[in-house]
């Protein structure tokens, strides 16, 4: 029996619409790195487990985009990491040729946002800020829920499934009943030239203060989180120009389960979506280099992504239940080789939480290395429309 097809469409919150499409054994060859991840993320982070993060299946999903607003520039950023060389942005030759930098610009073309990448730029990172779209969490979210193997560094801060906060509720026509009427009337009526101050008035308050407004409820923004993963993109019905409809875009997502998705817990105004500019074909052809994940090249790469993830993590909710015990516990017995007398508990705390991200960078680089080698990876995947990508989501 072939791969099952267009098994399933549902509709997840407002603005995406998902369609499953082959995922025949998706789950089913990842259950060694799945116990070996989930179970215990990080005392299991060995160099020896990196080859067995391989792709023996991939998972396809259609989803829809839908939007309201008009053709906009993209606000978009650019990182580049300081272990180069010449850590400047601009580069002194244009390659008119290379598009590899902008190979996830039509997830935001085919939304309504123009990406604008100059080709003198070099960046290791490109990154947006906007528009922001409701659909960009929905997906994100759904990438995350399809992924087979996830390297949760974090707690979850909210049920997708949970009613929102909204304003007090009004009806559409707000007439008012006849004795109300009559009653503002007498009461305007009755007021003196010199009304007396209502007692409800603070006169301790400045001039030009504002009042809350009791009926809206005031909420501090939720905290929110990242998701980062290897990501393949495709068109629908093989060119981009049919991805991008009016009011909506149509895009094939393709997830690989070799590939883990870790989850960070991000500060206020990261970036709503980002993505390194290395394709799968690029990293593909650093891990045949000699060395293949230890070679320089390869370090490179997980330095670059653990440096631009250590600007957005909020280390304060970063969550390593084995090496938080760990240092808590060495902290209390004054038993850490190699440390001075004079470091708490924090700062070591702090370290272990930066080690498990670099780990977790570690893998997620393997992983991608290795799908090179993968039959179903090479029928299914578009390489140089494929790498590491990173969505923001509640």
């Amino acid at each position: 029996m072939g791969p099952v097809g267009d098994v399933f469409i549902s509709s997840l919150g407002d603005g995406i619409i998902v369609e499953f499409g082959l995922h025949t054994g998706f789950e089913l060859g990842v259950k060694v790195a799945d116990d070996l991840l989930i179970a215990d993320p990080v005392k299991h982070v060995i160099p020896s487990n990196d080859r067995r993060l391989s792709t023996t299946a991939i998972k396809s999903l259609t989803i829809t985009l839908k939007y309201k607003h008009t053709l906009t520039d993209a606000a978009l950023g650019f990182f580049r990491a300081s272990t180069h060389a010449d850590p400047s942005l601009f580069s002194s030759v244009k390659d008119y040729l290379a598009a590899e930098k902008g190979w996830f610009s039509p997830y935001l073309f085919a939304s309504g946002r123009r990406p604008i990448i100059p080709r003198t730029m070099t960046p290791d990172v490109v990154f947006c800020h906007g528009p922001f779209l409701g659909g960009d969490y929905r997906i994100g979210e759904t990438l995350l829920n399809e992924s087979a193997i996830v390297i949760p560094l974090c707690n979850a801060t909210s049920d997708p499934s949970r009613p929102r906060v909204e304003r007090a509720s009004r009806s559409h026509l707000n007439i008012p009943s006849l004795s109300d009427m009559v009653a503002n009337t007498t009461a305007k009526l009755s007021r003196s030239r010199s009304p007396s101050p209502s007692p409800s008035i603070n006169r301790a308050d400045p001039p030009g203060s504002i009042t809350p407004d009791p009926s809206v409820p005031t909420t501090l923004p939720l905290p929110r989180r990242m998701v980062i993963l290897v990501l393949g993109i495709k068109p629908h019905r093989h060119y981009w120009t049919t991805s991008a409809r009016p009011s909506e875009s149509v895009i094939e997502y393709i997830l690989l389960n070799g590939c883990p998705a870790v989850v960070l817990p991000v500060r206020p105004g990261s970036p709503l979506v980002a993505w390194d500019t290395l394709t799968l074909e690029q990293l593909h052809k650093i891990g045949k280099l000699p060395g293949g994940l230890e070679s320089a090249k390869a370090k490179g790469v997980i330095n670059v992504l653990s440096e631009y993830s250590g600007l957005c993590v909020d280390w304060e909710r970063v969550v390593v239940p084995g090496r938080q015990v760990e240092a808590e516990e060495k902290d209390m017995h004054g038993d850490v080789p190699g440390e001075s007398k004079g470091r708490d508990g924090g700062e070591i705390l702090l370290e272990a939480k930066k080690a498990a991200v670099r780990d977790a960078m570690r893998l997620l680089v393997a992983g991608a290395i290795n799908s090179g080698t993968s039959k179903e990876a090479k029928k299914a995947v578009d390489f140089d429309r494929a790498g590491i990508v990173m969505f923001r989501i509640p």
